[in-house]
């Protein structure tokens, strides 16, 4: 059997047409063969009834009968007899069934008569909305509602009307929640409000007017603007409500579980300014924490917000930048911004003083990341920011600024930019008048890359190693240091330099214990290695003594990897030269502690000590023994553990039939076999290291790949006999990389 119920609904007016929208409900359910319901499905549908008709000369109390007679779902109770108006439309129609449409009330509202009000509340819908808005009057002035607080009857009529009746008049439901929400402006009255459970009424409200608005989409997607008013007035009010409710932690976090965050995005579509700041400004709140932030994910916000970059509306631009910059500190929103093509267009607002700052930051998050670096050099963001460095009046540049830069300043192509014209001599000019070590730290990033640019610096390196000395700051001389070491130019004299700045001296004074803070004496040890490179500038500081400062300080720093690394790296440079090599072998016990460090879990360290192994190896008998013997060692021990940890997990050996061990290793046999270290072309280091053609290609610490540097010029015969590259100088992150999120922290709220 099946059983059909139509209830009738609220009644509208067609927002373009002479016609009346008569909302209802259809409730379908399927009974039993005993009659009891098996099967149900509700229905909410619209019935548009045309007046063709209609015009100033209709008799409106006829017209109105004759709707009433032919449409079933408009009950009669529905008719007004007061007198009709002079003139005639289909609002005027509506309010013939509906007299009282929102605020539109000649009655002054008095705080005695409120008990006359809340008998309107139990009346018909009309005397309901009537009576809310009489008692919106007085919740609209901040004086009535401590008296209004005190009246329980009156606010349980209200939550009971807005409970049982919010979908029959939007008119009515509005007023009510209007009401709470004048009370939910000031914080003491939230208790209040939690104690009716309108915030979860407001939750349902919005989530059903959400509903409908989709359903209106369908319909009446060209014409829906008469519709849409009031609703959005309803959905202001009510997300406003929420929103002050939201101080609370919890109570955003009941409102988390209802799905606010959904709701939001989705109103995200809507063109109204005043709805949009509204929800924006909701979201805003709820993106500083990961779980809303993870909602957000899933409906794309993104994608919703990219709409509105750049907008006429700029208090919604604002908004808009910064929840985009909430959501940046995230690295999959970051990835998604730039898909949605948001670079070129924040970059446009760089020259916009209102969004400068703002933009700026979001474009910051997203130079963090190395993939998308290179993608600055295809805007004009680069010419930008180069403008802005030198149109800076301050001392300092601004510190989102600067920070920018050097995040950029990492990338090759963006470098190119950044030195065009006399773009490298306005760097080097404004950082050395005004000893600015951030700015300074750009220029550094800047040197790191190999190519035209790198070799731009030759007319510098004097003004660098000027700054060098106990004088400047040492942030600054830190970063001129780091900047120094980067120039790997094959014709740059450092000999030359270091005697005509007496930089020697001072080298060697930072690497006694406690001379200076670590990061300092890290890039003096870095500084060292590369001038190294240089046979005759190699000789010079190991006749000042700086091989023995190194090995006490490689002592002292054992256990930081850095340090490690890079006073390993001089010592490999220090043996590549004739000069410096007997030093290092006969005068020094850094061979030694070469072989401590053989086997470091660091696989840096273990690449870089194995190759300067195998080059005092190859000029030391007596070390070339020492050396053998302990990778003889290493493999034993090795090869022990290996076997006792097969014997602990084989309970009885002897049941795996011709399983066998191998058997114990002899000293005498691994010394005959110099296959293990040796090959066709030369030495060939353990635990896979590479050959004497170890130095491949090196990625330094941005990405950028050093190519093999030929050594065969300065080694010729005296080496191995054959041309080999030299080993890249080990990587190093210089305290903090560059493109951390150190130099400015965006926590925007």
């Amino acid at each position: 059997f099946f059983y059909r119920k139509v209830k009738g609904g609220n009644i509208d007016v067609h927002p373009s047409e002479k016609a009346l929208i008569v909302q209802y409900e259809v409730e379908a359910t399927i009974l039993g063969e005993m009659g009891d319901p098996m099967l149900g499905e509700r229905k909410e549908c619209q019935k548009i009834i045309r007046l063709k008709s209609l015009n100033a000369n209709t008799d409106i109390t006829s017209l109105a009968r004759k709707v009433v007679e032919e449409c079933k779902l408009i009950h009669p109770s529905k008719l007004n007899e007061q007198k009709p108006p002079q003139y005639c439309n289909a609002a005027v129609l509506l309010e013939y069934f509906l007299p009282l449409p929102l605020f539109q009330i000649d009655e002054v509202a008095n705080i005695n008569d409120m008990d006359e009000y809340i008998e309107l509340l139990y009346e018909d819908i009309p005397d309901k909305v009537r009576g809310s808005a009489l008692i919106l009057q007085l919740a609209r002035n901040p004086d009535n509602l401590e008296e209004l607080l005190l009246n329980d009857t009156a606010l349980g009529a209200l939550a009971r009307v807005l409970r049982e009746d919010w979908k029959q008049s939007v008119e009515l439901a509005t007023n009510i929640i209007y009401i709470f929400f004048c009370f939910s402006s000031f914080s003491q009255f939230h208790g209040l409000i939690t104690h009716y459970k309108i915030g979860a009424l407001c939750m349902n409200i919005i989530d059903h007017e959400l509903k409908r608005h989709e359903l209106w989409q369908e319909e009446l997607s060209k014409k829906k603007k008469g519709l849409v008013v009031k609703q959005e007035q309803l959905l202001r009010v009510a997300l406003y409500l929420l929103l002050n409710l939201a101080e609370d932690t919890r109570t955003e976090l009941k409102m988390r579980n209802k799905n606010i965050v959904h709701m939001l995005v989705k109103a995200l579509d809507r063109d109204n300014f005043e709805l949009l700041i509204l929800v924006v400004s909701f979201l805003k709140k709820l993106s500083i924490f990961m779980e809303n932030k993870n909602d957000m994910v899933e409906m794309d916000i993104v994608e919703k917000l990219v709409k509105m970059i750049p907008c006429e509306h700029e208090d919604l631009l604002n908004i808009t930048l910064r929840l985009l910059l909430n959501l940046s500190f995230d690295t999959g929103l970051r990835n998604k911004m730039v898909q949605v093509g948001l670079l070129p267009k924040l970059t446009a607002l760089l020259g916009n003083e209102n969004y400068k700052q703002i933009a700026m930051c979001v474009l910051y998050h997203i130079s963090m990341d190395d993939r998308f670096k290179s993608m600055f050099a295809y805007t004009d963001c680069i010419p930008q920011l180069m403008k802005m460095l030198f149109e800076c009046s301050d001392e300092r540049i601004d510190l989102e600024l600067i920070s920018f830069c050097i995040n950029l300043a990492a990338n090759k192509r963006n470098v190119q930019l950044i030195c065009e014209g006399n773009g490298l001599k306005m760097l080097m000019k404004r950082a050395l008048k005004f000893k600015d070590p951030l700015l300074m730290k750009m220029i550094r990033n800047i040197s790191q890359h190999d190519g035209p640019t790198k070799n731009l610096f030759i007319d510098y390196v004097g003004d660098l190693a000027a700054q060098i000395s106990n004088d400047e700051e040492e942030e600054f001389v830190i970063e001129c240091l780091g900047t120094l070491a980067n120039l790997t130019i094959p014709d740059l004299d450092w000999e030359l330099v270091l005697k005509e700045y007496k930089l020697v001296p001072y080298l060697k004074d930072k690497l006694k214990p406690g001379a200076a803070e670590d990061d300092l004496v890290l890039e003096v040890v870095i500084m060292i290695g590369t001038v190294s490179m240089d046979d005759s500038c190699a000789a010079l500081l190991a006749k000042s003594g700086i091989i023995p400062a190194l090995i006490e300080l490689l002592n002292a720093q054992q256990e930081d990897d850095e340090f490690v690394c890079q006073i390993i790296y001089v010592f490999y440079q220090m043996v590549f030269h004739q000069a410096t090599r007997d030093v290092i072998i006969k005068e020094t016990q850094a061979p030694a502690y070469l072989i401590d460090l053989m086997h470091d879990k660091n696989n840096e360290i273990r690449k870089v000590c194995d190759n300067t192994l195998d080059i005092i190896a190859e000029y030391d008998e007596e070390w070339a023994k020492k050396i053998q013997s302990e990778k003889f060692r290493w493999h034993n021990s090795q090869w022990l553990e290996m076997v006792e940890s097969r014997q602990m997990d084989e309970s009885e050996q002897y049941l795996y039939g011709d399983d066998r061990i191998e058997p114990y290793i002899h000293e005498g046999d691994i010394l005959e076999r110099p296959d293990l270290f040796y090959s066709s072309d030369g030495l060939v280091a353990s635990e896979g290291a590479m050959s004497p053609d170890f130095f491949n290609d090196y990625h330094l610490q941005n990405g950028d790949v050093v190519g093999q540097h030929s050594f065969a010029g300065s080694l010729g015969v005296d080496g191995f006999g054959q041309s080999v590259g030299i080993l890249g100088r080990p990587a190093t992150a210089y305290g903090l990389r560059p493109d951390e999120p150190y130099y400015y922290g965006c926590g925007s709220r």
